[in-house]
C-alpha cells in the first residue's frame, strides 16, 4: 500500500506535467497582454482621470454650497454709537453661491475636458494596437526560433552521420585522416549553431512573456496559427481604412478639439462674470444664537487688468491650438508612409515565401545527393558540407521569410488601425 506522502506527491507531479503541457495560443496570449501588460494598465487609469477632470469642469455648472460657523469677540469703534464698545458675535450661515452667466468660460472647459477624455480613450486604443503588434510579432518570433532550432537539430544529426561514415572510411583506408579531422569541426559547429538556436528561442519567449506582461511563460508550448492568413487588400484601401480607423488620427482630432475650446475659454476672461448669492442662517451674541438672518444678492465681475495674465492666457491657447494642427499634418504622412511600408513589406514576404520553399526544396535535393554520392565513396567531404550548409542556409532563410510574411501582416493591421 502506498504512503499518503507518496500519493500526494505523485498528485503534484501528474498535475505540473498537466500544466506544464497547457498550450498557448495567438488569441490567448493577445488577451492576457490586452488584461496584464501594465502599458494598458496605466492607459485605463489615464482614462479614468480623465473622466474625472471632466466631471471637475462640469462642476461650475452647479451651485456651490457652504454652511460656516464663526464667533468673533473684541472691541471696537461703533459708528452709530459713535464709541467703543466691547462686541461678541456667534454666526451659523448656510451660503448658495450659483454662477449664472460667465461668457463661455465654464462651456469652454468642459468642452475641452470632454475633448481631453476623448483623446484619452483614442490614447488607449492606441496603447492596446501597440500591445497587439508586439505580441504577435513576439509570438512568431517564438515559432521561428523554434523552427530554426528543428532545422539546426537536422543540420548536427546530418552532420554526426558524416562524421561517422568518415571515420568508418578513414578505419578501411579509404579515405584520408583529413576527412575525420574536417567531418569533425563541421560536428561542433553545427552543435554551436545549436546552442546558439536555442539561447535565441529563449530569448525570443523571454520577449513574448514580457509582451504579454507576464515574468515568464513557465514552459507553455505555442500553437502554430491553423487559420491561413487573408489575401492582400489593395493599397488605396488600406490607406482608407487606416485614415477611418487610426486611433492616432481620433486622438489628435480630440486634441484639436480641446485645444479650440481651451482657446475659447481663454478668450472668455476678458468678459464679466454674473453669479448669484444666497445665505440664511443665525448671529447672536450669545451661543447658540438665535436671531434668524438671511441675504441674497447678484454679483457682477468686470475684469480691467490682470496683469495681462489673460493675454498670455490667449497666446498660450492658440500656439497650442496650432501645434496640434500641424501634428495632424505629420501624422497624416506619417500614417501613408507605415500603410505602404508595411503593405510593401508583406508583398516582398510573400514572394521570398514562394523563392525560399523552392530553394530549399533544390538544397535538401543537393544535400541528398552529396550524402547519397560521399557514402558511395565517391563524393568528397568539401562537397558534403558545403551541401549541408546550403540546406541550412536555404531553411534559414524560408522560416526567416515565413516569420517576416506574419510581422509585416501584424504591421499592417497596425498601420490601419486594427488590434
Amino acid at each position: 500500500m502506498k504512503s499518503p506522502a507518496i500519493t500526494m506527491g505523485l498528485f503534484f507531479l501528474l498535475c505540473g506535467r498537466l500544466y506544464a503541457a497547457e498550450t498557448l495560443t495567438p488569441d490567448e496570449a493577445l488577451a492576457t497582454a490586452l488584461k496584464n501588460h501594465p502599458q494598458t494598465i496605466e492607459a485605463r487609469a489615464n482614462v479614468s482621470v480623465a473622466e474625472a477632470r471632466t466631471g471637475m469642469a462640469l462642476a461650475n455648472y452647479y451651485p456651490q454650497v457652504t454652511i460656516a460657523a464663526d464667533w468673533s469677540k473684541g472691541r471696537s469703534f461703533l459708528t452709530p454709537l459713535e464709541s467703543i464698545r466691547e462686541t461678541e458675535v456667534h454666526t451659523e450661515a448656510l451660503y448658495l453661491r450659483q454662477t449664472i452667466y460667465d461668457f463661455g468660460r465654464t462651456a469652454g472647459a468642459v468642452a475641452a475636458a470632454r475633448g481631453n477624455r476623448i483623446a484619452a480613450t483614442e490614447a488607449l486604443a492606441v496603447t492596446r494596437q501597440d500591445v497587439a503588434f508586439r505580441v504577435r510579432g513576439a509570438y512568431y518570433l517564438v515559432l521561428a526560433a523554434e523552427k530554426q532550432v528543428a532545422a539546426t537539430r537536422e543540420t548536427v544529426a546530418a552532420r554526426e552521420a558524416v562524421f561517422r561514415q568518415a571515420e568508418e572510411f578513414f578505419r578501411q583506408g579509404i579515405r584520408a585522416k583529413v576527412d575525420v579531422a574536417r567531418a569533425e569541426a563541421n560536428l561542433y559547429g553545427a552543435r554551436t549553431a545549436l546552442i546558439r538556436a536555442e539561447n535565441n528561442r529563449e530569448l525570443a519567449r523571454v520577449e513574448l512573456a514580457n509582451a504579454m506582461g507576464l515574468p515568464s511563460l513557465e514552459g507553455r508550448p505555442l500553437v502554430e496559427p491553423a487559420v491561413p492568413p487573408a489575401p492582400l487588400p489593395e493599397l488605396d484601401k488600406s490607406r482608407r481604412e487606416a485614415f477611418t480607423a487610426r486611433a492616432e488620427l481620433k486622438r489628435i482630432a480630440a486634441l484639436e478639439s480641446a485645444a479650440t475650446a481651451t482657446l475659447k475659454s481663454a478668450r472668455s476672461g476678458y468678459l464679466p462674470i454674473l453669479s448669484g448669492t444666497a445665505s440664511v442662517g443665525y448671529a447672536d451674541r450669545n451661543f447658540p444664537p438665535g436671531g434668524n438672518v438671511w441675504g441674497v444678492g447678484l454679483n457682477l465681475t468686470v475684469p480691467l487688468f490682470s496683469g495681462f495674465s489673460t493675454v498670455e492666457q490667449e497666446r498660450e491657447a492658440a500656439a497650442s491650438l496650432r501645434g496640434v494642427e500641424a501634428r495632424k499634418d505629420n501624422l497624416k504622412l506619417q500614417v501613408v508612409k507605415e500603410v505602404e511600408s508595411a503593405w510593401l513589406g508583406v508583398k516582398e514576404a510573400a514572394a521570398r515565401i514562394e523563392s525560399t520553399t523552392k530553394e530549399e526544396e533544390a538544397a535538401r535535393e543537393h544535400q541528398a545527393l552529396a550524402m547519397g554520392r560521399y557514402k558511395e565513396g565517391v563524393g568528397s567531404i568539401i562537397e558534403v558540407t558545403d551541401a549541408q550548409s546550403q540546406a541550412l542556409d536555404a531553411e534559414t532563410a524560408h522560416i526567416q521569410a515565413v516569420y517576416d510574411y506574419h510581422t509585416a501582416l501584424a504591421r499592417l493591421d497596425r498601420a490601419v488601425g486594427r488590434e
